[in-house]
């Protein structure tokens, strides 16, 4: 009698087993469904691919298939290649290329093509949920308009700005390019220019981002990465990093944008610094990203609020 309670138990265990999961494998069936479907919106069919030598695989995509034009708002945009003018009054020649690992063994995209470091599982899994892939979080970066530099909420920074009664259609600036040491994966290290219009205040927060940076949590290693980032609500529901969201038209089947910058400057030794030049162009308002003198891509003025009718109240 008592061995046949002990087979009862047993198979009752066995069915909860079987017929109620878990609530924890349940949330992560479920996360891996979504980490899936997003990949499948991201990583779109490429005309060719190449393995990049830090492990990075690269896809060559159709210009006109490339992430940006899932944005309900770019759904009959018509690319524009080129800006109108090249702003006049800028001091200073590039001198040197702007290289990346990728293209390291004279791998290239042809043209009509861009290339896109293809978004993987683990790159998405690190994130602390899927909506928030590629994303910052509310203390993910310090306040664009903390002029004073300092320490906020755990960000040592320090900035350089102009913030007047005045109209600022763009600006340049020359970073130099590092490799900062990372000491936890949950920490970063960045260089950028910053183009905003509106306030956290307001909620109407629009900028513009670009530079370099380290960042494990986001591409799981220590590489130093060409970035780009652009929100219009101060950072609440648009805007991403890169291209893991909508917005960013990318028209230079050079630049990898989120691959690695390789060589970087070392201390005594050669330096590489490269001018990062942002604009908005008169015809059609689009802000327009160049890069060591090559024109990489823009944002078009319509994915902004602030920034699409009017100009830029601060550059830093």
């Amino acid at each position: 009698m008592a061995a046949a309670k002990v087979w009862l138990v047993v198979a009752l265990l066995l069915l909860v087993a079987l017929f109620s999961p878990s609530e924890a494998t349940s949330s992560t069936s479920l996360r891996r469904r979504q980490v899936r479907s997003l990949l499948k919106r991201l990583n779109k069919p490429p005309l060719a691919t190449f393995q990049s030598l830090d492990g990075d695989i690269i896809d060559c995509v159709h210009i006109s298939n490339q992430p940006a034009f899932d944005h309900p708002l770019l759904k009959d945009h018509t690319i524009q290649m080129r800006p109108s003018i090249q702003p006049s009054g800028l001091y200073g020649e590039a001198t040197r290329p702007f290289t990346q690992t990728w293209n390291q063994n004279g791998e290239k995209c042809s043209d009509n093509t861009i290339p896109i470091r293809r978004t993987k599982e683990e790159d998405v899994m690190r994130a602390t949920s899927v909506t928030t892939f590629g994303k910052k979080t509310h203390g993910g970066s310090p306040h664009p308009h903390s002029h004073l530099g300092g320490v906020t909420d755990g960000h040592h920074y320090g900035v350089a700005y102009a913030t007047r009664d005045a109209n600022y259609y763009g600006t340049k600036v020359t970073i130099n390019v590092w490799q900062p040491t990372i000491v936890t994966s949950g920490d970063f290290s960045l260089s950028q220019l910053w183009i905003t219009a509106g306030s956290y205040e307001n909620k109407d927060l629009n900028t513009i981002e670009a530079g370099w940076q380290v960042y494990p949590a986001m591409y799981g290693d220590d590489k130093t990465r060409l970035f780009i980032y652009w929100t219009r609500d101060a950072y609440n529901t648009t805007g991403c990093y890169n291209l893991a969201c909508s917005g960013f038209i990318q028209t230079n089947p050079q630049f990898v944008i989120g691959g690695s910058i390789s060589p970087v400057s070392i201390y005594g030794g050669t330096q590489y610094e490269y001018d990062y030049l942002v604009w908005k162009d008169p015809a059609g308002g689009n802000w327009w990203l160049q890069l060591q003198g090559n024109y990489v891509g823009y944002w078009p003025s319509s994915i902004f609020t602030r920034l699409q009718t009017g100009v830029a109240d601060t550059v830093e």
